[in-house]
């Protein structure tokens, strides 16, 4: 019982800061990055692909080990479109992601990377996308928890 609150309880921070790390992205994200700024961008977009991780690694122990078993998961609409809305998520967050990863180059001579009008609105927009998708995450997942969809 306490491992289960325990598995619980690291899925819900994970999952939180998911949302965090992606708000605090979609805030701080623009065309006139400092320096300091982009390095700070890429440690919290490692901070939320981990945070991703730790999602999909605590969820798949919650399904098969702990809480109400699989089959109560895998009979429920709403599990499977709340999955589907997290790949979603996932499929999103790899354009932004390449991109920051190739600010490196910029960053190792210590100058802030160079976006085109075009690059930065379409990673805005993609952000926005992330944040849309999360919601109907958590939307599904409070419909599952209630018996929704069953």
């Amino acid at each position: 019982m306490i491992l289960n609150s325990l598995i619980a309880f690291l899925h819900f921070v994970a999952a939180m800061s998911v949302v965090a790390t992606l708000v605090y992205e979609k805030l701080t994200f623009s065309q006139d990055l400092s320096v300091r700024e982009a390095r700070r961008l890429q440690k919290v977009d490692a901070v939320y692909g981990l945070s991703s991780m730790m999602v999909i690694l605590l969820g798949f122990l919650r399904v098969y080990y702990f809480e109400k078993g699989s089959s109560f998961y895998f009979s429920s609409t709403f599990f499977w479109v709340k999955m589907g809305m997290f790949v979603i998520v996932g499929l999103l967050s790899i354009y932004p992601t390449i991109k920051m990863i190739k600010w490196k180059e910029w960053l190792d001579k210590n100058e802030a990377p160079e976006m085109t009008d075009q690059e930065f609105l379409k990673i805005k927009k993609i952000m926005n996308f992330e944040l849309f998708f999360l919601s109907l995450v958590i939307l599904s997942a409070s419909m599952m928890a209630k018996g929704i969809g069953f």
